[in-house]
């Protein structure tokens, strides 16, 4: 097949929800409109890996719209949406992914795009790059290079880059100053709270809501926790980060102590073994606990499972352990992202920006990769300037300019004081 989704027979809903979202994503249908005619991707073959929401499919027909053949696949075994699969398996994308994956269907979708034998790859986390490298090192040949969304996957990436394994150049998305400082920060802390919301239904106001992580994620969520009214601790293992999270008003601590007093816990971190058997057995009884970093390994859910005489979903995304000294935590879509197994992942409004980014990063690639050296790279700060003009444009937004003689101010180191 040229697809598999779970149920082609909900692409109308989907189609309905990328409608939703192309009408709140004014800078990436802009793009849309104005490369529709001279087509600059074509030719191009690009394999995706990244979520399977209505914003991904926005991108996914602006791509397509440009010239791209496009196949794809979903970054992580429970953030799929469906609807919005079945509604671009419909549209004739050869795309491999449908919510509630095993660990081996989800590499084996990871295969199915690279049959497209791709010319650029659009990472999320980075697994597309290491199955490439690992499995498929001739295919490396004729990539002109990739992106990468995420964190977690731009620091694995310039790890190979620095031990001359990068096979290719890649752009790091995620380090342009209109995705890091909104999609990661105003995103995860919107998204990751209305999963835990849909998890739980419980009463944010008055909980000890410990964030382990004051990167832009954690700040987001920490922001957003507070604005309900929880009273929010913050752990940390880097000091200028505990820093600012103190001389912004929260409370840090070691996660050893935060464990005994927390009513709620969210992993931010994009490292493994956050919460483990010791923090575990400190916990209150009803305690909740959640992840929004990249990957499932922040909570040691084997060291909570040793420590369980039995658990069952009690609600959706919502699993009780049962302790066998009487106590019970809650955890949350299965310790994967909450805020995309248990919500829908950010916001529209906010993803515009990251994949407009991710659109000229591509479109870049297609006309330079190939005098690209084998590295990381950033976006042209003169093209973060660009997207974030355009986005207060569609908000309705007016902001002052320099005046020339201000410009030359800026720069005259005569002018002393």
């Amino acid at each position: 097949m040229k697809h598999h989704v779970k149920d082609i027979s909900l692409a109308g809903a989907g189609r309905l929800r990328i409608e939703w979202a192309e009408s709140r994503m004014p800078v990436l249908m802009a793009l849309r409109k104005g490369y529709r005619e001279s087509r600059p991707l074509r030719g191009m073959r690009i394999a995706g890996c990244l979520h399977v929401t209505k914003e991904t499919a926005v991108l996914v027909r602006t791509l397509v719209a440009a010239g791209a053949e496009v196949s794809w696949s979903g970054c992580n075994p429970l953030s799929t949406q469906d609807d919005v699969a079945a509604a671009l398996a419909s549209e004739g994308v050869p795309i491999y992914a449908w919510h509630g994956q095993n660990r081996d269907e989800f590499y084996d979708c990871i295969e199915r795009t690279l049959e497209l034998r791709p010319t650029l790859t659009l990472d999320d986390g980075a697994d597309l790059i290491f199955t490439t490298h690992r499995s498929h090192p001739q295919l490396c040949r004729e990539i002109y290079g990739g992106t990468e969304e995420t964190t977690t996957g731009v620091h694995r990436l310039r790890a190979m880059a620095r031990d001359g394994v990068l096979k290719f150049p890649v752009i790091a998305v995620n380090d342009s100053e209109t995705k890091w400082d909104f999609d990661n920060v105003y995103g995860t802390g919107q998204s990751s709270l209305d999963g835990i919301l849909r998890a739980t239904s419980v009463l944010i106001a008055g909980k000890k809501f410990v964030v382990a992580g004051y990167g832009h994620c954690g700040r987001g969520v920490a922001m957003r926790a507070r604005g309900l009214g929880a009273l929010v601790i913050v752990t940390e293992v880097a000091p200028i980060a505990a820093l600012k999270a103190t001389l912004e008003g929260f409370q840090v601590m070691p996660m050893d102590e935060a464990a005994a007093v927390g009513d709620l816990f969210i992993t931010t971190t994009g490292m493994k073994d956050v919460v483990v058997r010791r923090h575990f057995e400190k916990m209150k009884d009803g305690a909740i606990v959640c992840n929004t970093g990249h990957y499932d390994c922040e909570l040691n859910l084997t060291d909570l499972a040793a420590l369980a005489s039995g658990r069952r979903e009690i609600r959706s995304n919502n699993e009780e352990y049962a302790l066998r000294d009487g106590r019970r935590i809650y955890v949350l879509a299965q310790g994967r992202l909450v805020n995309l197994a248990a919500a829908e992942g950010h916001p529209s409004e906010v993803m515009d920006m990251s994949f407009a980014n991710q659109f000229l990063a591509l479109k870049k690639l297609a006309e330079e990769g190939r005098s690209l050296e084998k590295k990381v790279y950033e976006l042209p700060r003169e093209q973060d300037q660009e997207i974030a003009r355009i986005k207060l444009e569609t908000l309705g937004v007016s902001i002052d300019a320099l005046t020339p003689e201000q410009e030359v101010y800026r720069t005259d180191y005569s002018a002393g004081t």
